[in-house]
């Protein structure tokens, strides 16, 4: 349930209605959905073109090995088999994957020579249809000369261990160190330094749509056209033409509606290769979607896999001083993004908090595991874990209750905007009173009385309480700043809208992202009717391709609300202020004279005389000569909004620059109940306070959130890829990788509350990975509060029942 209710909102200066908001902040029902609902959307796997083949992959059973050789003879000879790659035969036909890395790391779609984590693709194949190309699959034979596979990040930094790639001198992809502030002299000084060592395990995002995409080559005039689920279309298309051998201006890249994403399609290269390589090798176009068992074992966007040694300074009475992090994180095989995910972690680390200094120390570490990527939190997720747990345990041992050590170290409102340790600034917020609100909302003192009560039966109920940060609304500098000669300084991440009224006064809006699993119709459409006045389900919205030159970040970083609101809004005011001066000529008014309301134009104070939105159009588009002289014919706007308030890193990189300013803040409390027997962890009940400035629809918002609890509730207790010694995947499934169902699931309380961000349009914030970037965190403090009379202290997700019984068993024999 979520209390924002469907109530005008105040509106900013330059609204064109005084006072009062129409459309904003309403749950205006979702354009999306009828066409998802009634199966009419476009996926790739709906996309059927004339003469096309179907791809499958044969991928490694072994983590690591080296390929003797490859016969693909009986592959062949299979009836309906088009074309069979090996690993050199791909790279004849298409490029390395780009990378964003500045190590020597090269990667390709299907190996050669050698593979690095089981599922690795060897060969591929294109058939008449997909039951035959796996069939040829199966029939391919594959040599192999097994080694060493390297699965523990810690022993992989040793100097003697087998080394992942041969073109560097070690594991260690990438090694940095920075202090911000007094480090030193804030450890010094402190009353109280509370240590913890942390482990965070990676997951997936397990999508209900994997990866996918739809090559066809037209070896004429050597252009290329892709339908895929890929984000980023319109943002590097040049860098996909490049890997796919086709000039930028003969690549066309065709969106199509997404089934999930979480950050795990943004730059899905590997599929866009397969079937590129395999239409090059046929003629025809190919279809290649990963099967669950693909997207699983190397769908190359895992989560984060960390450990963390950490130290919180504090001085007696529980100001918070400094904060050190030594990080550990394994990044798998291949470093496509580089350090990146630390860029959203180095948004947030001091959290809430007035935190004067931060040691930030990484190693980025390279195993035979599929390689960690952007998804859902991308890096500032194990961050708020650390760091709360570090709040926790200060809280304990200088005997302040949990909620007084967080409001005590806050940041205020009156400090807004704030300037962190690293650089990067928030906006606004008031955080004391999200976490007031919060409190309230759970009621907490019923919940210790339950608490006590069942602990005289020997039950074991914990309140939970995690208060973090939701970065929102990226600068592209977080993904190379650590670096001090990076690959690609870029410091774009532009959205835009091609904005349009007809003849008949009909508004069509051209965006640039993909329908991604968000609702950029929907948010488009409310910024168009509060604008114009209108209502949203008259505004019509479409999806722009590659070759339109709409540039276009899409989502990701919990930045589309935001950049959509932006550059929607600058293309109807472009629109809106022609069109005021067309009807002022009209009427033989001053422009500043006419307003627009309700979808009709008018003189101020004499509602009488009035235009309606076709009445302009039709004079726009036919009447050139009764429009003011210096008016084109027409009424079409593009705009591109690029990044509201951001600056760049210092070249000593003392300050990171503001690059993630627009940070939403919330306030979880969870209730759960723990059987130590079992290890069984169970949710009773679950509130949340969000506060992500202006809600632009409070259904949408509900949507993000409770939906990114669910997430974060499979990080907290169940969803994990673990590998064996040997390097095997031990979680190949849905059977052994676990994904919460709605048993797992407590009733969701959801409320708001708003402070505007004085950086965006109708002072809008991200809401899109909230839910998950708190809930692990919020778990994880719910367990550990359950288990106090025993002893346990929770420093690893995700808490399996396995783990929960270890927890035990070692807190009641006394090991730490």
């Amino acid at each position: 349930m979520s209390t924002v209710e469907d109530r005008p909102t105040t509106a900013t200066t330059g609204s064109p209605r005084e006072g009062e908001r129409r459309w904003v902040g309403r749950s205006v029902p979702r354009k999306e959905d009828p066409k998802l609902l009634a199966g009419r959307a476009t996926f790739v796997g709906d996309v059927t073109l004339p003469g096309m083949l179907h791809g499958a992959v044969l991928r490694s059973p072994h983590a690591h090995a080296r390929i003797v050789s490859i016969d693909t003879s009986a592959a062949e000879a299979i009836p309906g088999v088009a074309a069979v790659l090996t690993g050199a035969q791909a790279a004849e036909l298409v490029n390395p994957m780009p990378a964003f890395c500045a190590e020597p790391v090269p990667q390709t779609a299907v190996a050669i020579e050698r593979v690095r984590y089981p599922g690795e693709a060897v060969a591929i194949v294109a058939a008449t249809d997909r039951y035959i190309a796996e069939d040829a699959c199966a029939a391919i034979r594959v040599e192999y000369e097994v080694l060493p596979a390297v699965v523990d990040p810690e022993a992989a930094m040793a100097p003697d261990a087998t080394r992942i790639h041969e073109t560097l001198d070690s594991n260690v992809a990438f090694h940095r160190t920075l202090d911000f502030g007094d480090v030193e002299g804030d450890l010094a000084r402190a009353h109280t330094v509370v240590r913890t060592r942390a482990r965070w395990h990676r997951m997936g995002a397990q999508p209900m749509e994997t990866a996918g995409a739809v090559a066809s080559w037209d070896p004429f005039d050597k252009s290329m056209t892709v339908y895929s689920n890929s984000n980023f279309h319109n943002f590097l298309p040049w860098a996909f033409a490049g890997m796919l051998g086709v000039s930028t201006n003969r690549l066309r890249m065709i969106p199509c509606a997404v089934g999930g994403s979480f950050g795990s399609k943004h730059f899905i290269t590997k599929v866009l290769a397969i079937a590129g390589a395999l239409s090059k090798a046929t003629g025809r176009p190919v279809q290649y979607l990963e099967d669950r068992v693909d997207n699983i074992a190397a769908n190359d966007n895992v989560g984060c896999d960390r450990i963390y040694d950490a130290e919180l300074a504090l001085a007696e009475d529980g100001e918070m001083l400094g904060l050190t992090l030594r990080i550990i994180d394994d990044y798998g095989a291949y470093f496509q993004f580089a350090h990146g995910q630390h860029g959203n972690a180095m948004a947030q680390p001091t959290g809430p908090y007035r935190i004067s200094s931060l040691r930030y120390d990484v190693s980025c570490v390279l195993t035979n595991k599929v390689q960690q990527g952007f998804f859902r939190g991308a890096g500032a997720d194990p961050g708020n874990f650390v760091l709360e747990r570090l709040v926790d345990k200060a809280a304990e041992q200088l005997g302040i209750d949990r909620a007084e050590i967080r409001r005590r170290n806050f940041i205020r409102p009156d400090q807004f905007p704030f300037k962190t340790p690293p650089g990067n600034v928030y906006d606004s917020g008031n955080y004391a009173a999200v976490l007031d609100k919060a409190l309230e909302l759970a009621g907490i003192d019923d919940w210790r009385a339950e608490q006590e009560r069942l602990r005289a039966e020997g039950r074991y109920l914990g309140i939970g309480l995690a208060t973090c940060q939701e970065r929102t609304g990226y600068n592209a500098s977080e993904w190379w700043f650590l670096y001090d000669n990076p690959p690609l300084p870029a410091t774009s991440t532009p959205e835009s809208v091609k904005m349009d009224v007809d003849a008949m006064g009909g508004v069509r809006v051209e965006v640039g992202c993909p329908l991604w699993g968000n609702s950029p119709e929907t948010v488009v459409s409310q910024v168009v009717a509060e604008e114009f006045g209108i209502d949203p389900a008259d505004v019509s919205v479409t999806y722009a391709d590659s070759t339109t030159g709409a540039m276009s970040a899409g989502p990701g970083g919990s930045r589309l609300t935001i950049m959509l609101s932006g550059a929607t809004r600058g293309a109807a005011r472009t629109i809106r202020d022609k069109m005021i001066r067309i009807a002022a000529h009209a009427m033989e008014m001053d422009p500043a004279d006419v307003e627009c309301v309700d979808g009709t134009f008018r003189a101020k104070g004499a509602p009488g005389t009035s235009m309606s939105m076709a009445d302009i159009g039709m004079r726009a588009h036919l009447f050139f000569h009764d429009t003011p002289e210096d008016e084109s014919s027409g009424l079409v706007a593009v705009h591109t909004y690029d990044h509201p308030y951001s600056t760049p890193p210092s070249a000593d990189r003392k300050d990171m620059g503001a690059f993630y300013p627009m940070v939403s803040h919330a306030c979880h409390i969870p209730i759960v109940e723990v059987d130590p027997e079992t290890g069984v962890v169970t949710l009773r009940a679950y509130y949340a306070v969000n506060d992500c400035g202006t809600v632009m629809n409070p259904t949408l918002v509900e949507g993000q959130i409770v939906g990114g609890i669910v997430q974060g509730i499979g990080a907290a207790l169940m969803e994990e890829y673990r590998y064996g010694e040997d390097g095997a995947l031990d979680t190949p499934t849905f059977r052994e990788y676990l994904v919460p169902s709605m048993h797992e699931v407590p009733e969701i309380v959801v409320e708001h509350l708003e402070t505007p961000s004085p950086f965006t349009e109708y002072g809008v914030k991200g809401a899109g990975e909230g839910g998950r970037l708190v809930a692990p965190t919020a778990i994880a403090s719910a367990v550990d509060d359950a288990l106090k009379p025993l002893g346990v202290w929770v420093d690893e997700l995700p808490m399996t029942p396995e783990r929960v019984v270890g927890m035990v068993t070692d807190a009641r024999e006394g090991r730490p």
